[in-house]
């Protein structure tokens, strides 16, 4: 890498790089073409007399088309790659290790999937693709990793979704890139990419309490969901079993896809969104549960598209 630049360290960063560096030697090069121009033509048309009057000119219509067209043709350049970087960007691939981040005043919250818990710090495997499932418990976040060219608002009640594939071990800064408060500069921490059977290692050493999945099926049973949701279908609530990722039809007759989001907002807010057939009897969970034990609830929903949900006895 070139002096005063960050390491590469994703497959993201040299697309990344490739197109900032052609937007910046477009710039350079107009700069000095336009400067050049203007002294140019300001020493060759100069006045040479005190009397001399400059010739009219009229038209141009090769000129007039030439720098109409060639930025036109820069620009549509500019577009087309830049959409194809933002949608690269936009959209993982289908295999991915999601991990959910909570941003809190000042600090990162990191939760994988089978229990593992971190603060400030983030193992993740080298050469495979990690999606960042990611929500604030108060102000607005961004989550920021030079050496991967990520970047990404961390928004409180609403998840958004960052995804990287790291190529090459070692330790990447983290910081919060959206002012936040007073400790805002101390929001920092790093992103530790290892070799996947170290990472295996690492993770072995889990939580003792089990997977998210789990944690959410015991909160789930603890606050008595399973006796509207159950798995018969016989509960005034709807099953959950295969929900997540389906087309839920609504009771206004709009239709709504079960992410993370939906499940998030059917816990807090039930009445935003009510499922056709059912009626509005669920209570609100608005703060009764943190922002972890919501994210445990949605990977139990989610775990119930391949494992049977326990029955209701």
């Amino acid at each position: 890498m070139p002096p005063l630049f960050p390491e590469r360290a994703s497959t993201m960063a040299f697309r990344v790089d490739a197109l900032y560096f052609f937007l910046l030697a477009v710039a350079v090069f107009f700069s000095l073409l336009i400067a050049g121009l203007i002294v140019f033509y300001a020493v060759k048309y100069r006045r040479r007399s005190p009397g001399s009057v400059g010739a009219s000119i009229h038209g141009g219509m090769l000129l007039e088309i030439a720098w109409s067209v060639i930025p036109l043709l820069i620009t549509m350049v500019i577009f087309v790659w830049g959409a194809s970087v933002f949608f690269a960007m936009s959209h993982p691939p289908d295999e991915t290790l999601n991990i959910y981040v909570v941003g809190k005043q000042w600090m990162w919250k990191f939760q994988h999937l089978d229990g593992q818990r971190e603060i400030n710090e983030l193992h993740v495997p080298v050469g495979r693709a990690v999606k960042l499932i990611m929500t604030s418990e108060d102000v607005i976040h961004d989550v920021f990793v030079p050496a991967f060219r990520i970047k990404a608002d961390v928004l409180p009640g609403r998840y958004t979704h960052i995804w990287f594939q790291a190529t090459k071990p070692g330790r990447y800064h983290l910081f919060c890139a959206e002012y936040c408060g007073t400790r805002h500069s101390g929001m920092i921490g790093e992103v530790v990419v290892m070799e996947p059977s170290e990472y295996q290692i690492w993770l072995s050493g889990g939580a003792p309490e089990g997977s998210l999945a789990a944690a959410g099926e015991k909160l789930f049973q603890d606050l008595a969901c399973v006796t509207c949701h159950r798995a018969d279908a016989q509960g005034r609530g709807p099953m959950l079993q295969g929900l997540f990722g389906k087309t839920v039809q609504l009771l206004n007759g709009e239709t709504v896809v079960a992410d993370e989001a939906y499940v998030r907002e059917s816990i807090l807010r039930p009445s935003a969104k009510i499922t056709a057939g059912y009626q509005p009897i669920m209570p609100t969970f608005q703060g009764l549960i943190s922002e972890e034990q919501l994210l445990e609830l949605i990977e139990y929903v989610k775990s119930l598209h391949t494992q049977p949900q326990t029955p209701n006895k």
